[in-house]
């Protein structure tokens, strides 16, 4: 693929990754949105439902990880990079939603920063942003060997 085309296709992913955030909050289920957009400290937790909750931020994170993985591979086009990532994205999401889920069952005592945080890295796409420039770092210290 063309250095062109390829930022073309890197930006069409964004642009993706942009769209699931704008529509997602109208489609997934998410009790936490407006808890935590306002006075939150102050504020017992929404009632929620954890099966659903989890399912929808599955979802969530599932589609967010299929387009990072799509920039990832039209980035590189390496194998390794894909199979690393993959790996990294399904262990992530296990720790932070046990860890996020556990938290939550325990009524929030261990702070609500922890919840509020473990939740951005499930429903937002913050890990492209750190896979990137660890693979851009990796692939072109290999090419200078």
């Amino acid at each position: 693929m063309s250095k062109s085309a390829k930022i073309v296709s890197i930006g069409f992913l964004f642009f993706l990754l942009i769209l699931v955030r704008l529509f997602s909050y109208k489609v997934l289920y998410d009790p936490f949105i407006l808890y935590f957009k306002h006075d939150y400290l102050n504020k017992p937790i929404p009632e929620f439902n954890n099966y659903r909750l989890f399912f929808n931020m599955l979802i969530r994170y599932t589609i967010n990880s299929v387009i990072s993985l799509a920039i990832i591979w039209v980035a590189f086009e390496r194998e390794q990079y894909m199979r690393f990532s993959v790996k990294f994205y399904v262990i992530a999401f296990i720790f932070l939603s046990f860890a996020f889920f556990t938290i939550l069952n325990g009524e929030l005592k261990q702070g609500y920063l922890l919840a509020f945080y473990l939740r951005r890295f499930i429903i937002h796409p913050l890990f492209v942003l750190i896979l990137l420039p660890a693979f851009y770092f990796n692939y072109h210290r290999s090419e200078l060997q």
